[in-house]
């Protein structure tokens, strides 16, 4: 099996999806910090969102080497992150595919 599916959901036989450690709003984009063990760290996952008047919806995701002894510490990071890839790329992000 995928390690992606598995880590968004695709694999999952509970249904219960990434957990997920936290997430913000920056330039109308929202951040989800999503928990990715690796081993006993925590590696930066995350998703940037951008959602539309009539519901739609399109996603980015990013995975980075970056890794970290606890859940808080990563998720500021991946927060931070967010905000870095938002940033550097902005609303051209989502012009690329589903993952940066």
């Amino acid at each position: 099996m995928s390690f992606l599916k598995k880590l968004f959901g695709g694999g999952s036989k509970g249904g219960s999806g990434p957990k997920i450690l936290g997430e913000s709003t920056f330039e109308g984009l929202r951040i989800v910090a999503i928990e990715m063990k690796a081993g006993q760290e925590y590696q930066l996952c995350g998703r940037i969102e951008r959602s539309y008047e009539n519901g739609d919806m399109d996603a980015v995701q990013f995975i980075r080497a970056d890794k970290l002894p606890n859940a808080e510490m990563a998720e500021k990071a991946i927060l931070a992150k967010g905000e870095q890839i938002i940033s550097e790329r902005g609303k051209t992000l989502f012009d690329g595919g589903e993952n940066v």
